[in-house]
């Protein structure tokens, strides 16, 4: 999953948020800095992102970027993941996304002295451009997808990826639904066993 089903799977328990979100950006043993609210929510970003790859819906929807992109396969599903989450009515409208992620926003500005140095550059574009919210939009989720190729070492085309999506949006959003209720079960289990 990316950003915003982190975000989203945090239960609006602020350190958890933290954690979550700046989990990819925590290597080794440097967790231990933090503190227990947002280790507990690095370890449940990395227990997400396995149960994620594991799933049998997220096995199916990378059948659909693999040929091309291989490995990064798995990277293109959370992004693809996170457009349909922002546009999964049962879970947000459009004005309580709106509101939801400038909470997320200033929840990350409240713990900026925590933010990983990496984390704390990106998160003013992060923001500025309101990446969770616009996932929603395809042209959000294209400019999601060129910046996932531009930061990978090994890919140069985001064209075709884009393409594949639109050609099989509505398998993708099948995938989607079938995961989705699955995930926050395990997400939630997962809090309830860190307590």
């Amino acid at each position: 999953m990316n950003y915003l089903a982190h975000a989203y799977l945090s239960f609006h328990h602020p350190e958890i948020l933290v954690g979550n979100m700046i989990s990819d950006f925590v290597k080794g043993k440097s967790r231990l800095g933090y503190s227990v609210g947002v280790q507990k929510g690095i370890t449940l970003h990395r227990l997400i992102d396995d149960y994620t790859d594991s799933h049998s819906a997220t096995l199916q929807a990378k059948t659909i970027f693999h040929p091309y992109y291989r490995l990064y396969s798995g990277a293109l599903v959370d992004v693809v993941y996170d457009h349909f989450l922002a546009n999964d009515h049962s879970i947000f409208t459009e004005a309580s996304l709106y509101q939801f992620t400038h909470t997320v926003y200033q929840t990350l500005e409240q713990y900026h002295m925590q933010l990983p140095p990496r984390f704390l550059l990106m998160l003013p574009y992060m923001k500025a451009e309101n990446w969770l919210y616009n996932y929603r939009t395809k042209e959000g989720i294209g400019k999601s997808i060129r910046g996932l190729v531009r930061r990978s070492a090994y890919l140069t085309d985001y064209e075709t990826a884009i393409l594949l999506l639109n050609e099989n949006y509505d398998f993708l959003e099948s995938c989607y639904q079938l995961f989705i209720k699955d995930v926050k079960s395990f997400a939630e289990d997962q809090l309830s066993k860190q307590d």
